[in-house]
């Protein structure tokens, strides 16, 4: 017996990656997504559209897995555990360990336990993963690892050669709206116009990272004092602070503030 998980992150790619394998006549077994609990506000709307196609097309809908340790249990959220511990999400200190924690780790887990339900060995599951063919690097570097991994892996999108402008088109063939960047709420990889929107989208979410890094960068959690911001090269509260500064000195008085209208997600 062997078994196909799909590993949806909310965001382009896995949603387009759905609708190419329910064009092409391939049915995942389940579709898995690990929930920082600090997710984007649109991204757990657009889950439950997506939640609603799957149910129209005889798909299985989306399972949120989240960790099980008493601790992060306790937190809820990443966002929650960088309040507590004050301290930033470690990709502002360079490296990875909030997505292994949130991310990986409770996929890892959730096939453990489906594996024992089910009487399979781990390298019966097979998980289909989003990369795209604007992302070779990416997909080069998991290859690379993949003889590491429990399960085996599989990149729908490289083989069907879609890129980013095919995943856009297919979610519009298929009805569905396009789902933005799916990120943490205070991700240290948000570019700057992202961090922008978030301020004009969703001021009280905003207002609270800022405040969690005011708080990590001041020194006042458990974590010792955070020497970057954000932004990793620069705190986001700085940058707020100056683009409002050049703001009023060189635009007209009143013109309110325009979106770049950039799209990067």
């Amino acid at each position: 017996m062997n078994i196909t998980v799909m590993s949806y992150g909310g965001g382009t790619n896995s949603t387009a990656m759905l609708i190419g394998l329910h064009e092409r006549g391939e049915r995942p077994d389940y579709c898995t997504f690990a929930d920082t609990g600090s997710e984007q506000e649109y991204t757990y709307r657009h889950m439950a559209a997506v939640n609603a196609w799957c149910e129209s097309v005889g798909f299985p809908t989306i399972t949120v897995v989240k960790p099980t340790q008493p601790m992060m249990v306790s937190d809820g959220s990443l966002f929650n555990e960088c309040v507590r511990l004050g301290r930033l999400p470690s990709k502002a200190y360079g490296n990875g360990s909030c997505s292994m924690k949130w991310k990986v780790e409770p996929q890892n887990r959730w096939n453990r336990r489906m594996a024992e339900t089910l009487g399979i060995e781990l390298n019966q599951i097979t998980r289909l993963v989003g990369y795209d063919a604007d992302e070779l690097p990416r997909y080069d570097r998991a290859i690379a690892l993949a003889d590491k991994q429990p399960t085996k892996l599989r990149f729908p999108l490289i083989e069907w050669d879609w890129g980013r402008e095919e995943c856009v088109e297919a979610i519009a063939r298929a009805g569905l709206p396009q789902p933005g960047k799916s990120s943490c709420v205070m991700c240290p990889s948000m570019k700057k116009h992202e961090i922008m929107t978030l301020r004009k989208n969703y001021p009280d979410t905003f207002a609270a990272v800022i405040e969690m890094e005011r708080r990590a960068m001041a020194g006042e959690g458990q974590a010792p004092q955070s020497r970057s911001g954000l932004g990793r090269t620069f705190s986001w509260q700085e940058f707020i602070a100056k683009s409002d500064a050049e703001l009023c000195l060189f635009s007209d008085s009143g013109t309110p503030e325009v979106d770049c209208g950039c799209y990067d997600g």
